[in-house]
Parts: structure tokens; C-alpha cells; sequence
């Protein structure tokens, strides 16, 4: 675009050459024209230009200031995220503590009241067989004292044999079975009078009485004796029952205790493996979030350093376009400023005289060369190699060559318009592409929070229930 300026020095200087039918073909008020319509164009294309670098520069804007927002937040959530990871780490190890040395505390007390059990088991075993032997032997002395008591006052003779006998063989049998019980209940000289009972049962009764038999028979001893030892078993068995009812209600203290430790115990590990639990889910999805977040930063910020850099190249080309507009303009005004002036319609005027042809010949070489002057002064003013090549040509060669030149030109500069174009385009293109992109992601982020919503009730009706399933729980327990 910046070729304008030459093309319009050029048809001017094109203007200027000794040719009459080119003078009437071409006069120099379609040049006007032609030029005005230049710089109509120019100022279109830089009205058009302006309104989609505006666009451009707030989609810019826009977009750096949300990324630059999405970078920090994503830095401070990332930041959050690792805090609450180190201290959900460490609320898990703290409770898989606890809940060991709970489970380790259960099991001491589930040993303790296993081994009171057994202790009670064992006792009441023990209990069971001495009742039993006890009650035996109760029940047989009672028996003999029944059978004795019967044949008291000097009846003996009329006892049959096997009475007595049966009652000599209940006093041997309980003085071997209670030896031990027995020991310092029976005096030596009782144990002398059974001993003699037991070795001849019948007999004892028919010997005659000693001394100190004559004021007690011998029936009335084993009798006494007989007494004695169910006494001495009743009193027994009731220590022994005594002691029982002692030993089940210690143990039952013990095991309501040992059992009410053991339920506290085993609530404090269900509560604790339920927020165990709960913590790590919180924990694996804190890590979860994190690297989402991480990798969201990640996209974020290339994003936004790749939209710097573009943004910056569009700012920069957009200055370039304007300056060399600007050029242009101010070449295509000067260009009209020249050839609407009274110097260029005299020139044009003499150009159709006869008399002045020889005379315009020398002025058509004088004016190549100022053309040629003037197309150097440009080529330097705006660093352009084929503008200095153009300015030795037209000072080389006639105004022919230069015409083919000027139309390899306009060609050239069609095609830099029709890529200008083509990059508007592309750009308009690009900011709508983006500007779905964004709406589409909005979408996204509005249908992310309500799933967020929805999951975050479910996890509260679910907490709920399991609440009211752990209460339904202890409550069938009690």
C-alpha cells in the first residue's frame, strides 16, 4: 500500500510526456479522479482497520485481564489445596493412631473379660461338682442319721444287718471323700470310734460299753458323729453357695464393665474409621483438584503468553499499517495538491499546441528528470530498493519502459491489498473463533457448578442417612 505514493508521482510524470493521443485518452482530470478515489479508499480501509484492531484490542484486553484473574485465582487455589492436603495427611495419620491403639484397647479388654470368663467358667464348673458332691453326701448322712435316729434308746439289736452296714460304708466313703474338710472338725478319738465302726459295723454295737461309754452308748456316738459331719457339710455348702452368688456378681460387675469399655471402644473406632475415611476421600479429592488446577494453570498461562504476543505483533503491525497509510495519504494529497494547480493545467494546455511540440520535447526530458529526482527522493525517504531501481529506469530508458513499470506496480499493489485483506479477515475469524470458545467455556463452567451443586446435595443426603442408619444401628444394639 505504501506503493501509492510512486503511482500517483508516476502517472504524473506519465502526464507530463510529449504524447497527444495519450493526452486525449488519458487527460489529467481522470487522474484526479483516479486519485481522489485513492484516497477515499485509503480512508475507508483505514476506518474498517481502526474498528477491527478496537475489537481486537478489547478481545485483548478481555482475555488478559480473565486469564490474568484465572492464573492468580488458580495459584491461590493450588495454594489452599496443598494446605488442606498437608492437613488432611496429617488428620489421617492421626487417626489410623488413634484407631490402633482403640482396636489395640478393645482387644485388651475383649482378652481380659475372655479371660474372666473362662476364670468363671472354671469356678462355676468347680462350684457344680463340689455342690453336687456336697449334696450327695448331705442326702446320704442324712440317710444314715435317718436310719440311727429310727433305732435310737437301745434298738440296735433290732436293725438289720445291712442297715448298718450301709451306714458304716456312707461314714467310710464321706471320711475319704472329705478328708480334707473334715480335718480338725473330727477328733482323733472320733476318728478311733469310726475306725472301729467301720471295721466291724455289727459287732461295735454288741461289745459292751467302757467306762466312759456307760454314760454315752456307742450308738449315740456314731449318731453324734454322724451330726457333726452333716453340720460340717451343711455349713460347707452354704460358704460354698456363698461365695458362688460372690464370685457371679463380681463377674457380672466386671463384665458389664469390661463390656460397656469394649462398646465405647468400638463406637470411638466406627466413628473414627467413618471420618477416616471421609478424610481421605477429601484427600484423594484435594489431590485431585489440585493437578486439575495445575494443569488448568498450566493451559492458562501459555494461553495468555501466547495472547501477549499476539496481541503485541497485531499492535505492532496495526502501527505500522497506520503510519504507511498515513504516508500514502499524505503522497496522494500532494499528488492532487500538484496536479490541481494552474502549473499542471497550463503544462497540460500546451501539450495539445503544434507550435510547442519541438519545445515540449525538451521539456518532457527535463521533466523525466525531475521524475526520476523525485521517485530517488521517495526511494530514500522510504527505504524502498525497487523505487531507486524505478528512478534510474525512468532516467534511463522513455516513459514506454516506465508505463510497464507502473502497471507491474499497480499489479503488486492489488496484491498486497487482496493479502491485507486476507489477514483482516483471518483476524475477524480468529476473534470470533475465540469469542465461541469463550461463551462455550462459560457454558461449561456454569454446567460444572451446578454438577458441583447436585453432587455436593447427594454427599449431604448421604451423610444424612448414613447419620440416621448409625443412630438406628446403636439404638437395635441397646
Amino acid at each position: 500500500m505504501k506503493l501509492f505514493f510512486l503511482c500517483a508521482l508516476l502517472v504524473g510524470a506519465r502526464a507530463l510526456t510529449f504524447d497527444a493521443s495519450d493526452a486525449k485518452n488519458r487527460p489529467v482530470s481522470k487522474v484526479i479522479t483516479l486519485l481522489k478515489d485513492m484516497l477515499k479508499q485509503l480512508e475507508k480501509e483505514a476506518q474498517e482497520d481502526e474498528e477491527i484492531y478496537d475489537k481486537l484490542a478489547c478481545w485483548c484486553e478481555t482475555n488478559d485481564k480473565e486469564k490474568t484473574k484465572a492464573i492468580a485465582d488458580a495459584e491461590a487455589k493450588i495454594e489452599e489445596l496443598t494446605t488442606k492436603i498437608e492437613e488432611l495427611t496429617a488428620l489421617s495419620a492421626r487417626l489410623n493412631t488413634e484407631i490402633k491403639n482403640l482396636e489395640s484397647e478393645v482387644a485388651k479388654n475383649q482378652e481380659a473379660l475372655d479371660q474372666a470368663t473362662a476364670i468363671r467358667e472354671k469356678q462355676l464348673a468347680e462350684f457344680n461338682a463340689e455342690e453336687k458332691d456336697l449334696l450327695e453326701s448331705i442326702s446320704a448322712l442324712k440317710a444314715a442319721i435317718t436310719v440311727l435316729s429310727k433305732h435310737q434308746g437301745g434298738a440296735f439289736l433290732q436293725i438289720p444287718q445291712s442297715h448298718i452296714t450301709t451306714v458304716a460304708m456312707t461314714l467310710q466313703q464321706q471320711m475319704h471323700r472329705h478328708a480334707l474338710l473334715l480335718k480338725g472338725t473330727i477328733s482323733p478319738s472320733q476318728k478311733r470310734v469310726i475306725a472301729a465302726f467301720i471295721q466291724e459295723p455289727q459287732d461295735y454295737f454288741d461289745a459292751k460299753p467302757t467306762f466312759k461309754q456307760s454314760y454315752a452308748p456307742q450308738s449315740g456316738e456314731i449318731f453324734g458323729i454322724l451330726r457333726q459331719m452333716l453340720e460340717t457339710f451343711e455349713a460347707n455348702l452354704a460358704q460354698s453357695q456363698k461365695e458362688e452368688n460372690e464370685n457371679q456378681k463380681t463377674y457380672e460387675e466386671l463384665k458389664a464393665a469390661k463390656e460397656a469399655e469394649i462398646a465405647a471402644g468400638q463406637e470411638q473406632i466406627d466413628k473414627k474409621t467413618a471420618e477416616l475415611a471421609d478424610t481421605d476421600e477429601k484427600n484423594a479429592q484435594a489431590k485431585e483438584d489440585i493437578e486439575d488446577t495445575k494443569k488448568s494453570l498450566a493451559a492458562d498461562e501459555e494461553f495468555l503468553m501466547m495472547l501477549k504476543e499476539k496481541c503485541s505483533m497485531t499492535d505492532k503491525e496495526w502501527e505500522e499499517r497506520q503510519k504507511t497509510r498515513q504516508l500514502e495519504m499524505e503522497a496522494v494529497s500532494k499528488a492532487l495538491a500538484v496536479l490541481s494547480g494552474d502549473d499542471a493545467h497550463d503544462l497540460f494546455t500546451r501539450t495539445f499546441n503544434p507550435a510547442l511540440m519541438q519545445t515540449e520535447v525538451a521539456i518532457a526530458s527535463k521533466k523525466r528528470e525531475q521524475a526520476s529526482n523525485l521517485l530517488s527522493r521517495a526511494a530514500k525517504r522510504l527505504n524502498s530498493p525497487r523505487l531507486s531501481a524505478l528512478a534510474y529506469r525512468v532516467r534511463l530508458d522513455a516513459f514506454t519502459r516506465v508505463k510497464k513499470a507502473i502497471d507491474d506496480m499497480i499489479a503488486q499493489l492489488l496484491k498486497e491489498k487482496a493479502d491485507e485483506i486476507k489477514h483482516k479477515d483471518f483476524c475477524t475469524d480468529e476473534f470470533n473463533k475465540n469469542q465461541l470458545q469463550t461463551e462455550k467455556k462459560e457454558r461449561e463452567k456454569k454446567d460444572l457448578i451446578a454438577k458441583i451443586e447436585d453432587l455436593e446435595m447427594t454427599i449431604k443426603s448421604l451423610a444424612d442417612a448414613i447419620a440416621k442408619l448409625k443412630d438406628e444401628i446403636a439404638e437395635m444394639q441397646v
